[in-house]
């Protein structure tokens, strides 16, 4: 996941619908024209070499949510951004390091591959139902609830509310995102779903530490009662980063993935053909249209980039969809090609916070399209009008309508 903060209404180009469709074109213009470009608010990098050297950078700081006070207190946002703020993803070191270490343990690929069974059950469950009625809205059908059930489940959320979740993840990922809607708008609506589910994870904790289960939730409170390593703030905001992230990322992949296989038949065929072929196939769909298209940094000291000074306070917009089409580093970047070698893709971002869930995302996105194509290979679009999703950074469609041939 990244963040609207730095760039909500900085780039009218990147929010407008044509780039929203398809950000590609215009991201090569960015960097043929100008890949280190001041946009009034935002130093916006379109290169895969800076974009790397910057998440590289110790100088480039991910703790970015620091809105002036005044306006938090007339504006009455002051709970969303605190709660932002306290969130691994806008942390720095120490704090980062000590969030990331206790979160970790729940996403080894030990634990992840502990999870491929039940994965599969659902993937195939999922797809029965599909295949019963003969077509499908892949992204309601499978693409959200695949992931949705196993965040929920492996932090104990009883099934009943994840519609509930689904509603409040949407709010959330529009502040987070960057969307077209007026700005006081998403963050006022962000705000209240956010004190919901709060108010929500409260009283599962509360739960916990009365009666201990064997879910992410609990080794949280665990840790949180371990003394210094988790306060009651970190542990709501970071149980509601993983709640969002878990399953906003992995519906997009699922969703955009799809959709360029179908979109490149030879590419479609080849994957059915020789499904060994599943693993490398996610890397090239990550890159190809990836689920996260942008993140931020503010800078904690000058930097010198392609002759432009970066000058210390201010921010930078790392478009990792720019760099993962860059000709530099990805020959032919627009050619969708399943078995691409080397692919060091950013879809992920990349250093201290290369993507904490990334197992789980792979795997979950290995069984969901190489089942989908080996059950249901004639699968085909049941229309060429899709609807992307209001929202910049997480990149997905509303709706992905197929038939079954």
């Amino acid at each position: 996941m990244a963040d609207g903060h730095a760039h909500a209404d900085a780039q009218p180009r990147l929010l407008a619908p044509a780039a929203m469709d398809d950000p590609y074109p215009l991201y090569h213009q960015l960097r043929a024209t100008a890949p280190v470009r001041w946009d009034g608010s935002a130093w916006v990098l379109t290169r895969y070499a800076d974009v790397l050297a910057v998440l590289r950078d110790p100088r480039a700081r991910a703790a970015r949510i620091d809105p002036d006070p005044t306006w938090l207190q007339q504006t009455g946002l002051e709970p969303l951004f605190t709660t932002h703020a306290r969130m691994m993803l806008f942390t720095d070191p120490p704090d980062h390091t000590r969030l990331r270490g206790l979160l970790n343990t729940a996403f080894t690929p030990r634990v992840v591959e502990g999870l491929r069974s039940r994965i599969t059950a659902l993937v195939d469950e999922l797809i029965d139902r599909i295949a019963a009625a003969g077509h499908t809205d892949l992204i309601q059908d499978l693409a959200y609830p695949l992931p949705v059930t196993v965040i929920t489940e492996l932090l104990g959320v009883p099934a009943t509310m994840r519609e509930q979740f689904r509603r409040w993840s949407d709010g959330l990922a529009a502040f987070i995102g960057g969307s077209s809607a007026p700005e006081m708008q998403t963050f006022a609506h962000a705000q209240r779903c956010m004190l919901e589910l709060s108010d929500y994870l409260r009283g599962e904790i509360a739960a916990r530490r009365q009666q201990p289960r064997a879910d992410l939730l609990t080794a949280l409170v665990q840790a949180e009662a371990a003394g210094d390593r988790l306060s009651s703030e970190e542990l709501i905001a970071n149980a509601i980063l993983l709640l969002v992230a878990g399953h906003e990322t992995t519906t997009n992949l699922i969703g955009n993935g799809v959709l360029a296989l179908l979109r490149h038949p030879d590419q479609h065929r080849r994957l059915v053909e020789q499904p060994e072929l599943i693993g490398s196939a996610v890397e090239e769909l990550l890159r190809y249209d990836s689920p996260v298209q942008a993140t931020s940094r503010i800078m904690a000291d000058d930097l010198e980039l392609d002759g432009q000074r970066i000058r210390r306070g201010q921010y930078v917009t790392l478009l990792l969809g720019a760099a993962n089409r860059d000709p530099a580093q990805f020959p032919d970047p627009d050619r969708l090609d399943i078995t691409r070698q080397p692919n060091r893709h950013l879809s992920f971002a990349h250093g201290p916070h290369f993507c904490l869930g990334a197992p789980l995302a792979r795997l979950e996105a290995q069984i969901a399209i190489g089942r989908l194509l080996q059950r249901l290979p004639t699968l085909h679009l049941a229309t060429d009008r899709l609807v992307w999703r209001d929202n910049f950074t997480l990149r997905g469609l509303t709706a992905l309508p197929l038939r079954v041939a």
